[in-house]
């Protein structure tokens, strides 16, 4: 009885502990309260964080009049997409631990779940770690994301390389194993989905692909890799990602005989304060309509000052449907209030040809936009972390 006494009191110490950081109100305290509980009060450490980016954007020739439009954008914002979740981390000892995330993706416009309408869209997943690396099962950033990472200086912005291709901003994997292991300067991540993305909503090819069928063992498995090199004055990698069609996969992917697959190779380097990025991702798609496109980048980041930042990247896309040719450049500048919260401007151009129509906004879909047709954005918007 004395034992179980104690028991309660210190499950008490510990939601009193984490209650006073729970802003959202009792269910997210519960929720915090059930991760505690579920761990028998031990050594599990549980922190509920998020981000929110929000602002007023104008982009031309947002129609086929050729009309511009004023609107808080709803997928990402100039710096980050808004999200919210919950991860934590459990010592096992013997150099063993077991770490999760759930993370949730929003729009501040009005409050509607990204990726898709899921909860957890953006990260669901449970993750055995020791000296030889992490195993991860759920869903997941896979390996792209780290091929491209510290080499793309505009990150998720709205004007950014999701402008040209919108998988870039969606490098994560439903139904997946994940490894991530580092040794001396070397990284080795590597991903494999049973099922690409369960989402019917549409997007990147592939999405609405389950997978996972007994009668097709193929259908909608996704392979990524990336290994990398990093030193304090740069680094290099190399990444390779495929992922199969299966029926009613969005991009054409109707089948699993069908793929979409990219080579990369991108690099950074530190002079100083500077940083510069570049990057190269050849891409062949094998659907209904089969194409293949290389994505160029080069982006510089240096911070003014302590507070001020500027950034700037210019992208250029050269597809074989069409010959189409889209040049993006972008460019951006932040003040940092404090350590939580940044406001900043930002303004991006892109420059059709007669074979292109995309947006100079990543994030956002125009209808009616013509083939042929350049446009302008400007964005002002703040973000804040907690």
């Amino acid at each position: 009885m004395a034992r179980a006494r104690k028991g309660k009191a210190s499950l008490r110490r510990d939601l009193q502990r984490f209650s006073p950081s729970l802003t959202w109100g009792a269910g997210l305290a519960g929720l915090a309260g059930l991760a505690v509980a579920s761990s028998g009060a031990c050594a599990q450490n549980v922190q509920l964080y998020g981000a929110m980016d929000t602002g007023l954007e104008y982009v031309t020739h947002a129609n086929a009049a050729g009309n511009g439009v004023l609107r808080m954008p709803n997928v990402t914002g100039g710096l980050m997409a808004s999200r919210w979740g919950l991860r934590g981390q459990e010592d096992l000892g013997d150099g063993l631990k077991v770490s999760f995330a759930l993370e949730s993706g929003f729009g501040t416009d009005s409050g509607v779940q990204g990726q898709g309408g899921r909860l957890f869209g953006r990260q669901a997943w449970v993750a055995l770690g020791s000296r030889l690396g992490q195993l991860t099962f759920g869903r997941q950033y896979n390996a792209t994301l780290f091929a491209i990472g510290d080499s793309d200086v505009m990150g998720p912005a709205v004007y950014g390389l999701g402008s040209l291709d919108n998988y870039i901003p969606n490098t994560r994997s439903d139904n997946a194993i994940g490894y991530r292991g580092t040794y001396d300067k070397f990284t080795t991540v590597l991903t494999y989905s049973l099922g690409r993305d369960v989402s019917a909503a549409g997007g990147p090819a592939a999405t609405n692909c389950p997978g996972e069928r007994a009668d097709d063992r193929k259908a909608c498995r996704q392979v990524a890799g990336t290994l990398k090199y990093d030193t304090r004055g740069g680094g290099v990698a190399v990444g390779y990602d495929q992922f199969r069609g299966g029926p009613n996969a969005a991009g054409g992917l109707t089948d699993s005989d069908r793929t979409d697959t990219r080579h990369l190779l991108t690099g950074y380097v530190k002079f100083g304060q500077l940083k510069l990025g570049a990057g190269w991702i050849a891409r062949t798609t094998r659907a209904a309509v089969k194409s293949d496109s290389d994505l160029y980048y080069l982006g510089a980041s240096y911070p003014l000052t302590a507070a001020w930042t500027l950034d700037a990247e210019i992208a250029r896309l050269r597809s074989s449907i069409d010959n189409g040719k889209s040049t993006l450049a972008a460019a951006r500048a932040t003040y940092a209030i404090s350590k939580r919260t940044a406001v900043y401007g930002l303004a991006g151009f892109i420059d059709n040809n007669a074979g292109a129509n995309l947006s100079v906004s990543g994030g956002q879909a125009l209808s009616g936009l013509s083939y042929g047709v350049n446009q302008a954005g400007v964005m002002a918007g703040m973000r804040h972390l907690f």
